[in-house]
């Protein structure tokens, strides 16, 4: 039976999105014709947590309402490199906790995270949406695989802009960052476009 997962952001014992998360959560369930009957925000409550700092809330669930959380301690990763890979075939429309083709692309690749192309167009790292700065200005991909729910906050209250970014005209963008639930929208935390180790050099690399 197919397993879904939510990573939500919880902060000095304060829950972070949680109606993008419910209305994400609302929508798989709608998709294959089911009703979710899981409240979020009474599962957060039910777990009286009281740590301060940042934690990951996950849970992990079925279309039949069967359940299972944990809350642990999150620390946001730095990475040293980036490889662009080819992921074609790959559909992840909804959080699946299934995440073996991830996996694999991660094994196969020579850098330290991966960032997946879909037809020639940026998509998301393996874990989260990614932005791209242009001229004073940040750019999500239109062609995400995943639309996180910080990706749309940050939407909705226009710091961020949708653009079509290509394996053409990536090299426009100076720098990008890695964005998802537990991973807000912070200049502190950016790379430079050259952390891409297989940036296209010519129009000859442009079929990869």
């Amino acid at each position: 039976m197919s397993r879904f997962i939510e990573s939500i952001k919880v902060e000095d014992q304060k829950i972070f999105l949680t109606e993008l998360h419910q209305k994400r959560m609302n929508a798989t369930f709608s998709n294959f014709g089911k009703l979710c009957q899981i409240d979020i925000h009474s599962l957060f409550l039910n777990l009286e947590h009281d740590e301060d700092g940042l934690y990951k809330f996950r849970i992990e669930y079925d279309l039949e309402n069967s359940f299972k959380t944990q809350i642990m301690p999150y620390a946001i990763s730095d990475h040293d490199d980036f490889e662009l890979v080819i992921g074609n075939e790959i559909d992840y429309a909804f959080k699946s906790a299934d995440r073996t083709e991830f996996q694999k692309m991660k094994k196969n690749s020579d850098a330290d995270e991966i960032i997946i192309v879909k037809q020639n167009q940026m998509t998301d790292s393996s874990y989260s949406n990614l932005l791209f700065l242009k001229d004073k200005t940040w750019f999500t991909p239109k062609t995400y695989l995943l639309n996180g729910v910080m990706r749309q906050s940050l939407l909705a209250s226009k710091k961020i802009k949708e653009t079509d970014i290509t394996m053409g005209n990536i090299k426009e963008f100076s720098h990008f960052q890695l964005i998802n639930a537990l991973n807000d929208f912070d200049e502190m935390f950016i790379y430079p476009i050259e952390k891409i180790i297989n940036l296209p050099k010519d129009e000859s690399d442009l079929d990869f």
